[in-house]
């Protein structure tokens, strides 16, 4: 007997006295373990829905529910002080059925200490110790581009002395160079007061914050200070600290400046995880990036997602913006937020940002898998073609027929062979076309598909799981045709690929399949076509010259093919030949045969 029935009667008193309020609900395993933790605008509700069998939960969901021998629950304010609960508690437990949050890369930081006459440095330490910390940093040339203009604008100190009140009062320490070529103004022998010290950390803090305008409109009136007092070269210096924040203003600013205080959030997912991108904006400038996987325990909707990831990144970022700009209105109320879908202009433009930044942030995860597995970038792309072309199995061995080169007197169609998506070059096949008189396009694909897979089955070698046949529904038609004979028809996924719309043909099916044209099932399906093409091209082309060859020197009167292909073989070229010696000739054919090609070769001579 499972954990469910065992403790089924102690589950049904707990959900008849759930309160019907928001809060955090936390499901125990027999040994006390926390394996799951949930939030609910409604307790009661939101929890005796698990244990409806009238709700139709999915197959994960059950298992949970099987597992469950206690719950507990913690009633809050508000459904934003929920998600803020169990985001907290979901990260100190880990419980096993909750979204995992995959966050194993250390981002740097920028720490302001917390001690006298605080240093300002990047970290990717990040400790509790009352210092203040700002971002993670997804870009570090960003930060550090943040730092050295902090540096360039204020004299912060670098050492790590201790400046307390104590130790600066028994003057133990001494300026150093830094002092003298001034990086710094030496408060460690009392050169600059704390307050002075201070006025520039509150700038920078500022700054790291992307709230600019403040700092600069201090700086304004502290050059028109310096210019009342005739102080020009100190009025000189603050002028240049103005014009490097404009110019670091400037290239921050990627939309109108009048979108201030705001958060966007945007999300991309898949069978397995979501990826949450958040982007911190002030004053226009976009001054915090940074994207976040989850990976998915019980199918979670993108809503549940989304709220998950953004409402961690805003705990990281210490963000109260009152405006957080999402792709879609999540069913939640915050306490002075709100949520905005912005349908055009600068909003919007931050929302397609924030989405290209997750879209690139799982291209890129993929890319680094795919390093480290080759084997895993093959599957995923086999995966995605099962799906997109609606097949029962993995096309892990496709096979394309090409005929499109039966022009002139020298027919040919080739065939290319993918194993694991990639080009199995050692099984590509030509076919001379037989049984066709002329060029029919149709009869010569129902040829060639016939002689294929009549042969595959007479040698009891595997087939294909996918066929692709470049052209139209008359090349699939004929192909299919000759599959139904063998006994093969809907025993192989087969469709065709239509020129220029890249439409895709499947039997029986009027309307053709059109896939995003930067898809990889496409990538891999037109590949497989250009491949087919130009091995078809090549083929054709050294008939056509093996047969104009052949032709030429079989002309002339007592050579045939056999001694005509040992000139080749040991001349390579009939230029050669015609300029051959007539010691090489007889080398090659014999003296009786070389007074033939001489005489060959004089009259051609004698034509030009």
């Amino acid at each position: 007997m499972d954990a469910h029935h065992r403790y089924a009667e102690k589950i049904q008193a707990i959900l008849k006295t759930l309160p019907s309020k928001p809060g955090v609900y936390q499901y125990f395993d027999e040994t006390g373990k926390i394996i799951y933790v949930g939030k609910a605008k409604d307790l009661k509700k939101r929890v005796s829905s698990y244990f409806n069998k009238d709700q139709g939960l999915s197959g994960k969901v059950q298992v949970l529910v099987k597992r469950i021998a206690d719950i507990r629950t913690i009633v809050v304010g508000s459904e934003m002080d929920a998600l803020l609960l169990e985001n907290n508690l979901i990260k100190e437990y880990q419980p096993r059925y909750n979204i995992l949050l995959k966050d194993d890369k250390t981002y740097p930081w920028i720490v302001i200490r917390n001690e006298p006459f605080p240093r300002i440095h990047s970290t990717r330490t990040v400790v509790k110790d009352g210092s203040q910390y700002f971002g993670p940093y997804a870009s570090v040339k960003a930060m550090h581009t943040l730092l050295d203009l902090v540096r360039r604008l204020y004299t912060i100190r670098s050492c790590s002395l201790n400046l307390s009140k104590a130790n600066l009062k028994s003057g133990k320490y001494k300026v150093c160079l830094e002092y003298h070529i001034g990086n710094c103004k030496g408060p460690c022998e009392g050169k600059q007061s704390e307050d002075e010290y201070n006025g520039m950390v509150r700038h920078i803090r500022n700054i790291i914050r992307g709230q600019i305008n403040p700092v600069k409109s201090d700086l304004r009136a502290e050059m028109m200070e310096y210019a009342g007092r005739m102080e020009f070269e100190k009025a000189q210096v603050v002028k240049e600290k103005l014009e490097w924040l404009e110019k670091f203003q400037a290239r921050s600013t990627v939309v109108s400046p009048t979108v201030t205080n705001v958060d966007v959030v945007s999300i991309v997912s898949d069978e397995k995880a979501g990826y949450v991108n958040f982007l911190k904006v002030e004053n226009g400038a976009v001054i915090q990036g940074y994207t976040l996987e989850l990976r998915k325990r019980l199918d979670e909707t993108d809503e549940e997602l989304l709220l998950m990831g953004l409402m961690e990144l805003r705990q990281r970022f210490e963000s109260t913006s009152p405006e957080i700009i999402v792709p879609f209105e999540p069913e939640t109320e915050w306490p002075g937020v709100s949520f905005t879908v912005p349908q055009r202009g600068d909003k919007k433009s931050l929302l397609e940002l924030s989405e290209r930044n997750a879209k690139y942030y799982r291209m890129e995860l993929e890319k680094q898998k795919d390093l480290v597995d080759p084997e895993r970038h093959s599957k995923r792309i086999l995966k995605q073609m099962q799906t997109d072309l609606r097949m029962p199995v993995l096309p892990a061995h496709i096979e394309c027929f090409d005929n499109s080169n039966l022009q002139g007197a020298y027919p040919v169609a080739s065939m290319v062979v993918f194993r694991n998506a990639r080009p199995e070059k050692k099984e590509y096949r030509h076919f001379n076309i037989k049984t066709v008189e002329g060029p029919n396009d149709f009869a010569s694909m129902e040829e060639i598909i016939h002689r294929r897979y009549s042969r595959l089955l007479e040698e009891e070698k595997p087939l294909p799981q996918l066929i692709v046949v470049d052209g139209g529904k008359g090349q699939l038609s004929a192909a299919v045709g000759s599959l139904e004979k063998l006994g093969l028809r809907g025993k192989i996924t087969i469709m065709g690929i239509a020129k220029r719309l890249e439409e895709l043909y499947f039997p029986d099916d009027s309307v053709p399949l059109y896939l995003d044209k930067k898809s990889e099932t496409l990538r891999v399906i037109q590949q497989l076509r250009d491949e087919a093409h130009r091995f078809g091209i090549t083929h054709h082309r050294k008939q056509r010259e093996k047969g104009t060859i052949k032709t030429s020197l079989t002309e002339i009167e007592g050579i045939g093919e056999a001694t005509a292909t040992k000139l080749l073989q040991k001349l390579k070229s009939v230029k050669r030949i015609t300029s051959a010696t007539r010691e090489e000739l007889e080398a090659v054919i014999g003296k009786a045969k070389t007074q033939y090609v001489l005489a060959w070769i004089e009259k051609q001579n004698g034509n030009r």
